[in-house]
């Protein structure tokens, strides 16, 4: 069943109310969040925009430079915005990582492709805050072997050339439904709001992993996906957070992180 926030909490910024939910809801990462709560997760996230993550999409005008005082909780921190059209490759925006989940915007601009990746035993919500993406989704029909030195096998078809464009509603894969492994492009300049639990961790064998996926003319609904190394030119570069500030709990501090910046 979801859990409400009381009225003096839904006061707080809409990133603040995101990571609070994301703290009640995997404090305990023994038990696996249920159907209600990521449902509740995706109701927090259907109501965030750009601005509210500290970017601008280019299609408002801003209503101020300089946010009153009586705003400046739920303003940029520094009364400005990201803007979208200065996003000249795959920008990722971090906000928050702690071993229990990560928060953070990739950013891209249009035609820019983020190649077919897995996300090995995570749940991800996804919020398209702006513009439009082509999405390209598998799950396997069988994992491969953890002995196998590169992963290879067959996956189901989940979306084979699906355009989403924003306003739209929150997504979410689990570890072996949904579209655990993924590739976008963007069709106009974009951005995806993304909540991972857990993070990719190398140490905690939750390495993202890259793929190429072999149509089988035979099987209309499935592929093929070998590893892959990632493209030598490809890179993700990484841009400040500037939205409003992150109050956090004190045990959930931000870990390290893969810093995508060059």
């Amino acid at each position: 069943m979801a859990v409400a926030f009381p009225p003096l909490v839904m006061a707080l910024s809409k990133v603040q109310r995101l990571y609070d939910a994301c703290d009640i809801v995997f404090a305990s990462p023994a038990a696996a969040p249920t159907l209600g709560e990521i449902g509740w997760l995706q109701q927090i996230l259907d109501g965030v925009e750009a601005a509210d993550v500290g970017i601008d999409d280019g299609e408002k005008p801003p209503t101020s430079t300089s946010p009153s005082s009586s705003d400046d909780e739920l303003s940029p921190k520094s009364g400005r915005l990201l803007p979208a059209r200065a996003f000249t490759r795959i920008t990722y925006v971090h906000i928050h990582q702690c071993d229990y989940f990560s928060i953070g915007v990739f950013c891209f601009p249009a035609g820019a492709t983020l190649p077919l990746h897995d996300h090995p035993e995570m749940v991800v919500l996804s919020k398209l805050l702006y513009g439009s993406v082509r999405v390209r989704s598998y799950d396997w029909v069988a994992a491969p072997p953890c002995s196998a030195s590169r992963k290879c096998g067959l996956a189901r078809v989940v979306a084979a050339d699906e355009v989403r464009r924003a306003p739209c509603e929150a997504s979410v894969l689990f570890p072996r439904s949904g579209g655990n492994l993924h590739a976008f492009t963007a069709v106009t300049p974009c951005a995806i709001l993304d909540v991972l639990t857990p993070p990719y961790s190398e140490e905690h064998g939750r390495p993202s992993t890259y793929f190429n996926d072999v149509p089988i003319p035979s099987l209309s609904d499935f592929a093929f996906l070998e590893e892959t190394d990632l493209p030598e030119d490809f890179s993700v570069a990484g841009a400040p957070y500037l939205g409003p500030e992150l109050t956090v709990d004190m045990d959930d501090d931000d870990d390290d992180y893969d810093d995508y910046s060059e």
